[in-house]
């Protein structure tokens, strides 16, 4: 499913409502720098599953 220009401005019209324009900036700050976060977990999560295939496939050779 796509959302499109109509539905985006939908969306961005009910959040102005509910949180008001003085929020916004800071509602939008806080969610940037939890994407930030997330997308680092994501890489530190795949770093150690890629170090932990690696130290059983090194074991299993021996």
């Amino acid at each position: 499913m796509r959302l499109g220009t109509p539905e985006l401005l939908i969306i961005l019209a009910v959040v102005l409502l509910l949180f008001g324009a003085r929020k916004l900036p800071d509602l939008a700050r806080s969610l940037g720098a939890s994407a930030k976060e997330f997308r680092k977990g994501i890489e530190q999560g795949g770093e150690e599953a890629d170090a932990q295939t690696s130290d059983t496939s090194e074991t299993s050779d021996t």
